[in-house]
């Protein structure tokens, strides 16, 4: 059995200044300054209290890391004891909740004929290199759940942001998705496809994951700036509503990024889902007009990334953490299923 861990640089890397479109790694005030005030200083931040206004942004931000998992615990705790579900059958996975297609396309994989050829012949190309469209969940079932989350961001139980880059949406795993739901469906209908598609970035031992929706709509989050998962594999299902523009764009893996770059747009197909590798440098344009909401599942494998660290590229120094953490393994200790 495996125990989830985080890497250290969970708590030093990876915090994104929206306001300035940067990036940057934070061990203490000096450094920050040292290795980023000009950058920042170029992108607008020019002023005293701008200064402080950006280390008081970080500080916040590692807070937020440091105390994540007991406030995850906290959170859970009064969401099971108060929230009342609108549709408490969907949180189990069942068969008819999948599309006909989808169901389809995992028992061709699961067929021992099967190659990697008839699967990329068989499944429809995405806008990018190894980027794939493919139905996931019937209408019926993305109804019910964008009606589930609805109910649940009008109750008054406490919501936590879905990841650093999106202020509006919910981590699933916190309303109770995870056990019943999230887990079968990556290990017995994604894995069976992404074994196909990815071996060669773990696709074929995804052992744990982060899934969360993430919303967008005029006053609030409107686009998502150019970035990579902390995933090996991600998958981006678009549950509704009705919208113009958030058009997904994509560019190239992180470590062949250039400025040279021709990037490729992917326009949203509303129950139908995009795989692509997390290294894959991608962003989403602004939305014009309505609400859009995406189903979000990052997928990791502990037997990539316990090599080398996505977020730090080193060798990973774990911190022990509550649930999944960010994929990180120890072997032959006891799983804590609930995740973060």
């Amino acid at each position: 059995m495996k125990r989830f861990f985080v890497c250290s640089c969970f708590y030093s890397h990876n915090f994104f200044l929206k306001k300035y479109n940067t990036h940057v790694v934070f061990t203490s005030e000096q450094q920050l300054l040292d290795q980023y005030l000009k950058t920042l200083r170029n992108k607008g931040c020019a002023t005293e209290d701008q200064i402080k206004e950006v280390l008081n942004e970080v500080k916040k931000e590692l807070h937020r890391r440091e105390t994540l998992g007991q406030a995850y615990l906290e959170r859970r705790k009064l969401i099971q004891d108060k929230y009342i579900p609108k549709h408490p059958q969907i949180f189990k996975l069942k068969e008819e909740f999948l599309s006909p297609d989808f169901i389809s396309l995992v028992k061709f994989c699961q067929d021992s004929k099967t190659t990697c050829s008839d699967v990329i012949n068989k499944i429809q190309n995405g806008p990018a290199a190894k980027c794939y469209t493919l139905p996931v969940f019937t209408e019926e079932y993305c109804k019910l759940m964008m009606e589930e989350l609805e109910n649940f961001e009008a109750s008054d139980c406490p919501k936590a942001r879905p990841n650093t880059m999106n202020n509006y949406g919910l981590l699933l795993n916190e309303i109770g998705f995870d056990e019943e739901f999230l887990i079968p469906l990556r290990e017995k209908y994604l894995q069976p496809i992404t074994a196909y598609l990815y071996p060669d970035c773990g696709g074929d031992d995804l052992d744990s994951h982060k899934a969360f929706v993430v919303k967008y709509k005029m006053g609030e989050d409107l686009d998502l700036n150019f970035h990579y998962d902390n995933a090996e594999v991600t998958i981006n299902v678009a549950l509704g509503k009705d919208f113009t523009g958030g058009d997904l764009y994509f560019g190239d893996m992180r470590t062949k990024h250039n400025a040279g770059t021709q990037y490729k747009g992917y326009q949203h197909i509303r129950y139908t889902g995009l795989l692509h590798r997390g290294q894959h440098m991608h962003g989403a344009k602004s939305i014009q007009s309505g609400e859009r909401y995406n189903l979000i599942i990052w997928m990791r494998s502990s037997k990539i990334r316990n090599k080398l660290c996505p977020m730090c590229d080193n060798e990973p120094e774990l911190v022990e953490t509550v649930g999944f953490g960010d994929g990180f393994t120890k072997q032959e200790e006891v799983i804590n299923i609930c995740a973060i």
